[in-house]
């Protein structure tokens, strides 16, 4: 594709997604759970519970998300149209409320000093994507769709990298600013492999992060979702992928 070109196929890409992901209506818009008590408050699996308080905060926070989603999902799509990529569980792209209620309340009781407006100013994946490519178009997709977001404006918070991991996971999970909103969401990379040991892997993790999982039983799993991701064939250059150099911000225009 030629330089005067780009621009061209960047604004069909867009004008296509958005068209698309009007066409879907918004994500689902429940906030209560099945596990919210008469009292406001939340109660969830192993023991995990938010006051009413908090449990009003996650709720103010994923009504924020819903809302900053359609724009993000908008340029995520365009990015995957772009780079040939599959975008998998594109329905699963908001947290539900009971797993990022599950997420506060683990991560208020594993660092009892933090309250839950630092807990939600640091969560990455409310907002999620996988975008998924075969292993020989993986690097280049890579390269290309996390270039067309960082041009488009959004910043880059995360980029975890763990595909030369001797064990454990492999992919990539990235994090990102949109730039109106500063809604951080999540856009993880994979190939059909890597996102299969993840889905395989999931719920011996969310056993893994219960505060009444014991630590012989925390070990077992471990080793049970480390023989899954040993597995997992590597994708060449995968190893070497960073994060797209910051773009400069656009320059006022004088008055």
């Amino acid at each position: 594709m030629t330089t005067s070109s780009q621009p061209t196929a960047l604004r069909t890409a867009l004008c296509a997604t958005v068209a698309a992901v009007l066409s879907l209506g918004p994500a689902a818009t429940a906030t209560a759970t099945a596990d919210d008590d008469r009292s406001g408050g939340w109660k969830g699996e192993g023991g995990l519970t938010l006051t009413s308080e908090q449990n009003n905060a996650v709720d103010s926070y994923l009504a924020h998300a819903r809302r900053a989603e359609r724009t993000i999902s908008v340029r995520v799509r365009a990015a995957a149209a772009l780079t040939g990529a599959e975008v998998v569980g594109f329905d699963k792209r908001l947290k539900s409320p009971d797993s990022l209620k599950r997420k506060v309340a683990g991560t208020l009781v594993e660092q009892p000093g933090r309250n839950v407006a630092s807990v939600l100013a640091g969560i990455g994946d409310a907002v999620r994507y996988t975008l998924q490519w075969g292993d020989t178009a993986y690097t280049s997709g890579v390269t290309r769709a996390s270039g067309a977001l960082a041009d488009w404006g959004n910043e880059s918070t995360k980029w975890s990298n763990t595909w030369g991991r001797a064990s454990g996971y492999k992919g990539l999970n990235t994090g990102w600013r949109a730039p109106r909103s500063g809604q951080l969401f999540e856009v993880q990379f994979h190939t059909p492999a890597s996102k299969h040991a993840q889905e395989a892997t999931h719920r011996l993790y969310e056993e893994q992060r219960l505060p009444s999982t014991g630590p012989e039983r925390k070990r077992e799993l471990q080793r049970e979702q480390d023989a899954l991701f040993a597995a997992v064939p590597v994708p060449a250059g995968a190893r070497s992928l960073a994060a797209p150099a910051p773009r400069p911000a656009p320059v006022p225009a004088s008055a």
